[in-house]
C-alpha cells in the first residue's frame, strides 16, 4: 500500500467490511462519527428508527448529535444524552426524538405505553441502549453497534431489520 493510500486511510471514515445487508465502517474520533451519522441522516424519514447499542463511551451520543446536524437541528440547540430524563426531541427537517435507556434495565410496564407512543411517532427516533427496548421494536429498524477499538477509535456495524432497515444500509454501501 503506497503511504498516500496509508494516510488516507488514518484520516478518513472508511467501509471495512460489506456483508449482506451489513456494513461496518471504522471512525477515529468523534468528529468522524458525527460525520457519518450526518450523511445517514440526509437519507432519514419520519418514522425511522435507529437502534444504538455499544458499551459506556462507545460514541451512541456522538452518532446522534451527528444525526441531529444532519436532520438541521439548529447547532444552538445543544444535543446531549437524556439519561435522566428518558427522551429528549430536537427539531429540525424532520422531529428527532432521542431516547436512552441506560437507566432502564428492566423496562417497567408502566413505561411501555410511553415507549411504545416514542416508537410510533411521526420522527427519526434514535435509541441509546436500544438491546433494552428489544420487544418492543417494530420489524423494520436500523441497527448501529458501536464499539471502542483505542482512544479515539470506533467501529460501527450496521444492520438492516426489515425492507427499509436494508435499504439504509445499501444506502451507506452505495455513498462511499
Amino acid at each position: 500500500m503506497s503511504p498516500w493510500a496509508m494516510i488516507w486511510m488514518a484520516k478518513n471514515v472508511f467501509p471495512c467490511h460489506l456483508q449482506g445487508a451489513s456494513l461496518e465502517y471504522i471512525t477515529h474520533s468523534p468528529a468522524e462519527t458525527r460525520a457519518l451519522a450526518s450523511k445517514l441522516a440526509a437519507w432519514l424519514a419520519p418514522g425511522d428508527i435507529i437502534a444504538l447499542n455499544g458499551e459506556l463511551g462507545s460514541g451512541k451520543t456522538e452518532f446522534v448529535h451527528g444525526l441531529a446536524t444532519g436532520l438541521g437541528v439548529p447547532a444552538e440547540i445543544p444535543v446531549a444524552s437524556p439519561s435522566f430524563i428518558l427522551a429528549q426531541e430536537y427539531p429540525g427537517r424532520v422531529l428527532l426524538v432521542h431516547l436512552d435507556l441506560y437507566r432502564l434495565e428492566d423496562l417497567p410496564a408502566e413505561m411501555l405505553p410511553d415507549l411504545e407512543e416514542y416508537l410510533s411517532r411521526e420522527a427519526v427516533v434514535a435509541a441509546e441502549w436500544a438491546g433494552r427496548l428489544a420487544p418492543l421494536l417494530p420489524g423494520d429498524y436500523l441497527e448501529v453497534q458501536m464499539a471502542i477499538l483505542g482512544d479515539t477509535d470506533r467501529q460501527l456495524t450496521f444492520g438492516g431489520h426489515g425492507p427499509r432497515g436494508r435499504e439504509l444500509v445499501e444506502k451507506l454501501k452505495g455513498s462511499k
